[in-house]
């Protein structure tokens, strides 16, 4: 017979299962009708159980949302820990643009996931602070990887997720399946390199950073 750890051990196991189970379910039936378009009964049946049983595993529609929205983002951490801008032939622009395909092929991939974590679709969704520490560890960890490049600067920062998001939702709202966005995310990184002064490798031309060529025109008399 188990002893009483193994018997609670066994449990909690059983426990994370079923609430893995429910998680699958709820991202199963989001994508076919929409986030918002299933009842927690739908859910219960999908998973075979009865819906009250739901609620020895979640509290609520919205604690559903929350572990959806965790998981979304632990996946991308760990498709992201992959990427890298630093390229070791000094070739910053060509890995920086492979890791933005790498972004933007993982938020297309699936739009559903995509409107949870970047948009605020559910009403009176807010995700708890254990479900967004795992955004917010992707986003340090994207400025680890600007950092790796020379970029810091909050501003740039902020720009370039702007830009980056911006053509996803376009390419997702717009031609889903489609390439018509994706297809400019190699000219918007090239023209982002240019305004913070990542040089062109490919042509041995050194990019001078815009914003202090634009200060040196102010100053001349």
């Amino acid at each position: 017979m188990f002893d009483t750890a193994e018997s609670s051990s066994l449990a909690d196991r059983r426990a994370d299962a079923t609430r893995d189970a429910i998680v699958d379910a709820a991202w199963q039936l989001s994508r076919e009708q929409g986030l918002t378009g299933w009842s927690l009964r739908e859910l219960a049946r999908a998973v075979g159980v009865k819906a009250p049983t739901l609620y020895a595993y979640v509290d609520s529609k919205l604690a559903i949302y929350d572990l959806m929205f965790r998981q979304g983002w632990d996946e991308m951490n760990r498709v992201a820990a992959r990427w890298s801008f630093a390229d070791p032939d000094g070739d910053h622009r060509r890995a920086f643009k492979r890791s933005m395909q790498g972004f933007m092929a993982f938020c297309t991939s699936d739009p559903t996931r995509y409107h949870l974590m970047f948009q605020r679709i559910v009403p009176d969704f807010s995700p708890s602070e254990t479900a967004y520490a795992a955004s917010v560890a992707s986003y340090e960890q994207f400025r680890a990887h600007m950092a790796e490049i020379g970029i810091t600067d909050d501003a740039d920062l902020d720009l370039w997720t702007a830009i980056s998001v911006g053509l996803t939702d376009q390419q997702i709202t717009n031609d889903p399946g489609g390439d018509r966005w994706t297809r400019l995310l190699d000219a918007a990184v090239d023209m982002f390199c240019d305004h913070v002064g990542i040089p062109d490798a490919t042509t041995g031309g050194q990019i001078a950073n815009n914003r202090q060529t634009n200060h040196d025109r102010e100053q001349r008399p």
